[in-house]
Formats: C-alpha cells, sequence, structure tokens
C-alpha cells in the first residue's frame, strides 16, 4: 500500500525542539495512526491535538475508531549525525469488501487513552487520493527515511 512522506505538524516540532511539552516517543507514548478523507484541510502550524481533525475520520468494516498501534518504535543515530525516528510494524487494517476506499492521509498522533484534545498530532501524510482497505489488506508503510529524520 502507499508509502507515505510525512509532513511534521509545527507545534510538534517546536515542543521537541524547546524541550517544553517534548515526549518520548520510543519507550513511553503509544504512537497511532489514524485515516482522514479529503474534507480534512490541515493547519501544519495551528494544529496540535487530535480534536482539530473534525468528524473527517474513514469509517467502513475493518476500520478500527481512531487508528491502529504503529509498534516496535526505533529511534536511530547514523555515522553522520542523522537522527530517524520509525516503527517496525507500521498501522494495518485488513482486507474487507464493506471497508473504506475514500482515505486521503494518514495522521499520527500520541494517543493518551482521554479526551481528543489531549491526543498530541504528530505528522501527517500527503494527500493519498482515495485508497483503502476495500481493495485489500491496507498499510501505511513510512518511507524509507522515517517517520522522520533530522540532520545535525
Amino acid at each position: 500500500m502507499p508509502s507515505v512522506t510525512l509532513n511534521l505538524y509545527d507545534i510538534h516540532r517546536k515542543k521537541q525542539a524547546s524541550g517544553v511539552g517534548g515526549y518520548d516517543l520510543v519507550t513511553t507514548l503509544d504512537v497511532y495512526c489514524m485515516i482522514v478523507i479529503s474534507s480534512y484541510t490541515v493547519n501544519q502550524n495551528t494544529h496540535d491535538f487530535r480534536d482539530d481533525l473534525g468528524a473527517n475520520e474513514v469509517s467502513g468494516t475493518g476500520y478500527t475508531t481512531l487508528g491502529n498501534i504503529c509498534d516496535n518504535p526505533t529511534a536511530t543515530l547514523d555515522g553522520s549525525g542523522n537522527f530517524s525516528m520509525d516503527f517496525d510494524d507500521p498501522a494495518t487494517w485488513s482486507y474487507n469488501a464493506a471497508g473504506f476506499t475514500n482515505g486521503d492521509k494518514a495522521i499520527f498522533y500520541i494517543k493518551r487513552g482521554g479526551a481528543s484534545s489531549a491526543d498530541n498530532l504528530i505528522a501527517y501524510s500527503n494527500t493519498m487520493g482515495g485508497v483503502g482497505n476495500g481493495n485489500g489488506d491496507f498499510t501505511v508503510s513510512i518511507n524509507a527515511s522515517g517517520l522522520y529524520t533530522s540532520a545535525r
């Protein structure tokens, strides 16, 4: 299924860089991937919590509301000083003929188990253009550079 290029939400970047409100994505938190439809308009500068997504999540048989966990996170630092954040087990939805076929963007967020106003947005994908689990298993594969990569 699609290999997506991700864009970080600016408030996530600011929290991580400043150390104020930053979080450990590898050992202490659950990162989820959910799929939204094309009516969701990204505001990369101001969207910071899942409640900013509105009622734009896909639905269909086999889709898990609020998305699926991205398991086995890894953080690596290569010999050139480049940092990369990735998941060995990306979010996957099993095939169902009555599944969703209108997925437009993948949204990665920290699921805290409470209100949508507490779930921190991390990143969103480029437009996927109407995809889903109605034609086969659907996996959001993060491109080879990881969830995000940061140079020195």
